[in-house]
This record gives C-alpha cells, sequence and structure tokens, in this order.
C-alpha cells in the first residue's frame, strides 16, 4: 500500500507546502522553555504569553521568517557581581517558535510583570468570485 502525502493526493491541489508546514510545527512542539499560553482574543484575534521572569526587553527578539514566530531571550551575564548560594531560576537563552497560518500577522507585543505578550491578528480575506472564460484551441 503507498502512503499518499499531502502533496501527491489528487483532489489537494496547490497544498504541497502543508506537508512541510506540519512537519515544522512537530518539530517545533518538543520544546518545553519558557512556559506558554495561547489565547483566542478576539474573533479574529489571538494572544501568545511567555512567561520570561528575569529578561528585560534587551534581552528579547521577536521575528517572523517564512511564517514562523520566533521569540529569543539571551540574558547579559552578571555572575562576577552575584555570589549565589542558591540559584534556583534560570538564566539560560532560549528560541520558541510558533507557525502563524497564512494571513496571520503579528500585531504588537508587550513586557509586563515577567509575562510577554505577543498580539496577532488573522487578516480576513474578502470573497472573491472569478468567472473563467471557455476558449477553443
Amino acid at each position: 500500500m503507498t502512503k499518499l502525502t499531502f502533496g501527491a493526493h489528487p483532489f489537494l491541489l496547490g497544498f504541497d507546502q502543508l506537508e512541510r508546514l506540519v512537519e515544522r510545527t512537530a518539530k517545533a512542539g518538543s520544546e518545553g522553555y519558557p512556559p506558554f499560553n495561547i489565547e483566542q482574543s478576539g474573533e479574529n484575534a489571538y494572544r501568545i504569553t511567555l512567561a520570561v521572569a528575569g529578561f528585560r526587553e534587551e534581552d528579547l527578539a521577536i521575528t517572523v521568517e517564512d511564517r514562523q514566530l520566533l521569540v529569543r531571550g539571551r540574558q547579559a551575564e552578571d555572575d562576577a557581581a552575584r555570589v549565589y548560594l542558591h540559584r534556583g531560576i534560570a538564566a539560560r537563552a532560549f528560541q520558541r517558535s510558533f507557525v502563524l497560518a497564512e494571513g496571520v500577522e503579528v500585531a504588537g507585543a508587550a513586557l509586563e510583570n515577567g509575562l510577554l505578550h505577543i498580539d496577532l491578528k488573522r487578516a480576513v480575506p474578502e470573497p472573491v468570485v472569478q468567472t473563467i472564460r471557455i476558449g477553443r484551441k
């Protein structure tokens, strides 16, 4: 029995990138730090909230590359100035990624009380009806 992929199925024309998108999403889902929430904040709006305690705005970077939202964090090392008796708060770097659907854009981001909020909005396209003329060859 032959396994059909999204791109090879005869009724799914133009969906060949969907398989790559699913694979990329599966790889991104294995990360565990930092913890995050995703909530729907409106009919076409979403909010991702990451717990980034100890990070400042200049320690964080948010980019969108090829429909993939990347959140990176790296704290500056200041261990020389401090002597820890116990260090339970991790100061490790991280990279968290989220695959965005087509038409979803980042509306803004804010850092508040150790939580990084990233607001997303989905642009709703106008429905288009197209009539195709049939010609002769």
